[in-house]
């Protein structure tokens, strides 16, 4: 009798312990890869959340600044929201595009952008596709992205009649920010902070990061079942390929101490690039979100002479075109 009741307790665990495999298995397939990729599925939102938190606009604008709501239609009819702020000065030495890390949104720039604008430069702070209030439920990580930044252009240029636009992006936003620079040049000098070099290197960074161990057959796995579930390339969200491509004043900013995405990275990016006006700037003692904090005024004292830098760049350029 007990060899009968042995016998049965081993099938009831051999029937458990397959089942729990089966579901594991379906988990790892359909469930795990959209962590990485989809931003508005509710289950992911229980683990990480990307809700909007209330802002008051009227609140907060304690200045005379004059900004503006945008609606913007990307090539493939996602609509983008934005916030165009104007500068505060007599005349405009140029407009940039601010570009949020992931899950966050644009009115993390709220006070950058009123910062600028006393400065004498125009801003757009965009949300990303599947963030904030713009449409959409997937990240690429720069693939459509990047194509997102070229209808905001085409939007500054036709509807706002807006020129020398520049690009300033933080984590994801500065991968976003490297591909488009190499894939528009319209984008006339950019400023690029704490960012990644390759999505399948980043992934599989970060799964050793928030398990304790890397497999990198594993964590190619899981990216590619995110590309296909997004639809799209995963080899192209590599912004230290259209590095090559950048010919465009840059300033590359990484803290040292950051360690969701290595500094290592943000010098591979920096060594790819071609332009003769590029710098790289290195933060002692920051991680990854606290770069504007431990850099404090130096850094936003170094920033300014950059961007003022770019009228300089501009007018000599103009001038050998002109000869």
């Amino acid at each position: 009798m007990s060899k009968i009741l042995k016998k049965g307790k081993f099938k009831i665990i051999k029937r458990i312990t397959l089942i729990a495999l089966i579901l594991g298995l379906l988990f790892t397939h359909f469930f795990t890869p959209r962590l990485i990729t989809e931003i508005r599925n509710p289950l992911v939102s229980l683990i990480k959340s990307n809700k909007v938190k209330d802002f008051d606009i009227a609140a907060k604008s304690i200045e005379n600044i004059n900004r503006k709501e945008l609606s913007i239609t990307s090539f493939d009819a996602i609509k983008l929201s934005a916030r165009l702020t104007f500068s505060s000065l007599d005349s405009t030495k140029g407009t940039i595009i601010l570009l949020h890390g992931i899950r966050s949104n644009k009115n993390a720039f709220f006070d950058l952008s009123t910062f600028l604008a006393k400065n004498g430069f125009n801003s757009i702070a965009l949300d990303s596709r599947a963030h904030g209030n713009s449409d959409g439920q997937f990240c690429s990580f720069g693939v459509n992205e990047k194509k997102d930044i070229k209808s905001v252009i085409d939007y500054l240029i036709n509807e706002e009649n807006i020129n020398n636009i520049g690009i300033w992006g933080q984590s994801l936003g500065g991968a976003i920010g490297l591909q488009a620079m190499g894939f528009d040049k319209r984008i006339k000098f950019g400023i690029i902070e704490s960012t990644f070099s390759d999505f399948r290197t980043i992934v599989d960074d970060y799964f050793k990061l928030h398990v304790g161990f890397s497999f990198k057959p594993f964590s190619n796995y899981l990216v590619n079942r995110a590309g296909d579930i997004a639809d799209f390339d995963v080899n192209d969200a590599k912004p230290l390929t259209y590095c090559e491509n950048i010919t465009q004043p840059i300033l590359v900013v990484h803290g040292n101490k950051d360690d969701r995405i290595n500094i290592a990275y943000g010098k591979a990016n920096f060594s790819r690039i071609k332009s003769k006006h590029k710098e790289f700037l290195e933060i002692d003692n920051a991680n990854h979100l606290n770069v504007w904090a431990i850099g404090g005024t130096p850094y936003f004292d170094k920033v300014l002479v950059f961007l003022n830098e770019q009228q300089t760049i501009r007018v000599k350029s103009n001038n050998i075109q002109i000869l």
